[in-house]
């Protein structure tokens, strides 16, 4: 029986979502297994690797966005997944909105970030 859970995200960005990552200082794998329990492994488009025996991954879905897979009970053994996935998610949100900003026809553009916890 898999371990692994799949949760629905807003995240549609490829290069964000590794950016992202790799801002937070963690690794980032492409078309890479996601490492869970008792050794199953599950394909992902995107592979966070984590510190310990377990991954977070994302896999793209037919409408461009990704879902979070990952084996949560493990990743959670060694970190504090919410913690976790809402610093990755904050970090996108961040990311997507200052390259949004740097389009075209946005650059004199005023922007007012505010981060609430």
């Amino acid at each position: 029986m898999s371990h692994f859970s799949t949760l629905r995200t807003k995240i549609s960005d490829a290069e964000i979502l590794k950016s992202s990552l790799r801002d937070l200082g963690i690794s980032v794998k492409s078309e890479a297994n996601v490492r869970g329990y008792n050794g199953q492994q599950v394909r992902a488009d995107i592979v966070a690797v984590l510190e310990g025996e377990y991954d977070l991954g994302w896999s793209r879905n037919a409408d461009g966005s990704f879902d979070l897979i990952a084996d949560l009970w493990g990743v959670a053994k060694k970190h504090n997944q919410t913690e976790l996935i809402n610093s990755i998610n904050q970090k996108y949100a961040v990311n997507k909105t200052l390259s949004e900003v740097k389009r075209p026809g946005l650059q004199n553009a005023n922007v007012k970030l505010v981060v609430q916890k």
